[in-house]
């Protein structure tokens, strides 16, 4: 019951990291996108550099690189400021592929319908493109979301206070290791399950409206 009860207060923190990092990812996924989508090489190849090179440091080392390296106004990055902004930064490369690839699926005379009917680029984008396209890109924003839970676990190794820190203290005070990480392993479970869930009823529910 004590190994349950200090994995579960790791949770919080858990949820924040992910949260958090997923939102801010999210966002700085779009400027990458429109790079990647300019009608302009160089652009282009600048989105292609910057995902490459964010994709190809490991997780890790982004966020010892922050926290270790990184001082603002003289200050180091909080634990959780660091693993937020790290996490963050990873988001946008691979989220920003992942809407690629789904604005990608939509069909190009959805552009060419939508001028016709005189409508600007914005509310084309906003009101034709982007519901299609986010349908198309949920279940890869879900899969990745559920693998960015999972990776926040990396952010114990500069401090956070999430599920495998905490199962970390208390294997090391003496607990039962394998019945404490097992523990977290269930609650990492527990917590993707029905994530996983909702996307598939977010999903469908979207299929049935363009359906009509």
């Amino acid at each position: 019951m004590d190994a349950l009860l200090a994995v579960l207060t790791g949770v919080p923190l858990t949820l924040g990291v992910t949260v958090v990092s997923l939102a801010f990812g999210t966002v700085l996924a779009l400027p990458l996108l429109a790079l990647s989508l300019s009608p302009f090489a160089a652009l282009r190849a600048v989105s292609r550099v910057i995902i490459d090179i964010v994709r190809g440091v490991p997780i890790i080392v982004w966020l010892f690189i922050l926290y270790f390296g990184i001082e603002i106004a003289g200050s180091k990055l909080s634990s959780f400021g660091a693993a937020v902004l790290g996490l963050a930064v990873i988001s946008a490369a691979y989220l920003a592929e992942v809407f690629r690839g789904a604005v990608g699926s939509v069909n190009s005379g959805q552009f060419e319908a939508s001028r016709a009917l005189g409508m600007t680029d914005p509310h084309t984008w906003a009101s034709v493109i982007a519901p299609q396209a986010w349908r198309v890109a949920i279940p890869g924003y879900t899969t990745y979301g559920i693998g960015l839970l999972k990776d926040s676990s990396i952010a114990s190794t500069i401090g956070v206070t999430e599920i495998v820190f905490q199962a970390n203290n208390v294997a090391r005070g003496g607990g039962d290791g394998i019945t404490v990480f097992l523990l977290a392993g269930l609650v990492y479970v527990i917590i993707s399950v029905p994530v996983g869930l909702l996307s598939r009823v977010a999903d469908r529910k979207l299929s049935e409206v363009v359906a009509k």
